[in-house]
């Protein structure tokens, strides 16, 4: 039986869903424009090898918006993105990240759940193919949701 894991590669900003050796599908996707790195308010990408601890948003609509892993009721729209220029949004769907690696990416100074570091959806405006977040891996709303519906909670994530 084939397990599916996510492999991301920064270099490529590009993220694979795969079923033991066989890609399911790829997607373009944004890392941090601060390059990778595991350090605690570094707001770079972290490497290694992951799992995704926690799904959240379950039902929500495309372009909810979370503050805190809370919705707060909003939906994204380009008048709120003008009434708040400074959020780094997070929309649609979150899969929180853990490392399994300690003293890489757990525990510690290196730790990526405590870092909230996340793959989640951004607004469709969003260049993705370059990076451009502050440590979390961006996707499209519409990608995120398909994502989110074929991986669950214990998926192995790869960061290179």
């Amino acid at each position: 039986m084939n397990e599916r894991c996510l492999s991301v590669s920064t270099a490529a900003q590009r993220l694979v869903l795969r079923d033991g050796d066989r890609e399911v599908t790829a997607y373009s996707i944004s890392t941090s424009r601060f390059g990778v790195g595991e350090r605690r308010d570094s707001f770079m990408t972290p490497r290694g090898r992951h799992i995704i601890r926690a799904k959240i948003g379950a039902g929500q609509a495309p372009g909810t918006v979370f503050v805190g892993r809370r919705p707060t009721g909003e939906i994204y729209s380009e008048a709120l993105a003008r009434a708040f220029p400074d959020r780094d949004w997070i929309l649609t769907r979150i899969l929180w990240l853990s490392g399994t690696e300690p003293g890489r990416n757990r525990l510690g100074e290196v730790d990526t759940m405590r870092r909230h570091i996340y793959i989640h959806g951004a607004p469709d405006s969003s260049v993705l193919g370059v990076a451009g977040s502050i440590g979390c891996i961006r996707m499209r709303s519409a990608d995120v949701i398909e994502l989110f519906d074929a991986v669950s909670a214990g998926t192995l994530v790869m960061i290179d």
